[in-house]
């Protein structure tokens, strides 16, 4: 949800406001991928240090108290899920808005809509696609992320990833760690279908 609400308007702000640097904004969209996974979800270790600009800030303006931090919190493990897996979101929605027939915006307008109306009963509709195929690609990828969690996160807080990894990598229990595989993607199947309904976007996985 907070890759969604963050990636919709950028990818709107690309494709409708960014004109000709268009390409270069979505160049910068996607520079992040020329680091490794690793070192991107490291970099965070450094920008929510302790004495790092993002704790300092929030300090000075009294979100954060004198003692309070970010690392190895819940909070730590969302931003770097988030920021890793952002592109992925906005990515489909760009193509879909880009794709987008704009005379049926100027249709709506024609017809008295206003901007709201126009974007909720035209632009959103339509962009559909994009924004189900992003939520896709970052959902099923993200449930199963260890990485953020173990490099930002505490040892009592971990995510489904994390104890599959652990009982392949450190119990070495094979059946528990397949039979916990096998449920999430079963999981993930139970939740993926009524989605794709609910919003009509069957022919996605069709």
């Amino acid at each position: 949800m907070i890759c969604l609400v963050l990636a919709y308007p950028l990818a709107y702000f690309i494709a409708f406001r960014g004109g000709r640097w268009k390409n270069f904004l979505v160049v910068m969209l996607l520079m992040p991928f020329i680091m490794p996974f690793l070192l991107r979800t490291l970099s965070w270790k450094i920008i929510l240090a302790d004495e790092g600009i993002v704790v300092s800030a929030l300090k000075a303006v009294g979100i954060l108290g004198d003692n309070a931090t970010l690392l190895a919190t819940p909070v730590a493990v969302v931003a770097g899920i988030a920021y890793n897996f952002l592109p992925f979101t906005a990515l489909p929605i760009y193509v879909a808005l880009e794709k987008l027939d704009r005379s049926l915006i100027e249709a709506a307008n024609d017809l008295y809509a206003s901007p709201f109306q126009a974007f909720r009963k035209v632009t959103f509709p339509l962009s559909m696609p994009g924004v189900v195929s992003g939520t896709l690609l970052t959902f099923i990828p993200a449930i199963g992320d260890y990485v953020n969690a173990a490099l930002l996160g505490s040892p009592t807080e971990f995510m489904i990833g994390n104890v599959i990894q652990s009982r392949f990598l450190v119990v070495l229990d094979y059946p528990v760690a397949a039979a916990l595989s096998f449920t999430l993607m079963a999981v993930i199947l139970v939740l993926l279908i009524p989605y794709v309904r609910a919003t009509g976007t069957e022919d996605l996985v069709a």
